[in-house]
């Protein structure tokens, strides 16, 4: 791929090429806005353990903002939902799994449980109602 021209790269490539350039500046902090949103099924859970792997050895903090929630607890060690307009603080689920991460977590009881916590903030009937527990 290193000879391919943008336009012929897919979708996933042009993921991978963005990470790594978001990378090669060495931020502090890497923020990511639903940069697999677009992306297949299968693409989106390679690059999630592609991140991860990233993460694992360069230990950079990373803001990854996404509207999918089982995303959301397969990546973090914290899941932060907002509150819809005016954007406010609903909870902080803490993510207690361990690393590395692995697609049999996402079937265990344990990852099923943290699923729900944020389902349900997230879709609580009061969505703009102040901070909750979790």
């Amino acid at each position: 791929f290193a000879d391919a021209l943008p336009k012929t790269l897919s979708g996933g490539m042009k993921q991978r090429c963005a990470i790594a350039r978001a990378y090669a500046v060495d931020p502090a902090i890497l923020l990511m806005d639903e940069p697999f949103g677009a992306l297949d099924a299968l693409t989106r859970v390679g690059l999630q353990d592609q991140l991860l792997d990233t993460w694992s050895r360069e230990r950079r903090t990373v803001m990854f903002i996404t509207h999918d929630v089982e995303e959301a607890v397969y990546l973090a060690s914290r899941v932060v939902v907002m509150a819809a307009r005016p954007g406010r603080l609903r909870c902080v689920v803490p993510v207690n799994l361990p690393y590395p991460r692995t697609e049999e977590m996402r079937l265990s009881p344990h990852f099923a449980e943290l699923r729900n916590r944020v389902w349900r903030a997230v879709y609580h009937p009061d969505r703009n109602q102040e901070p909750m527990p979790c």
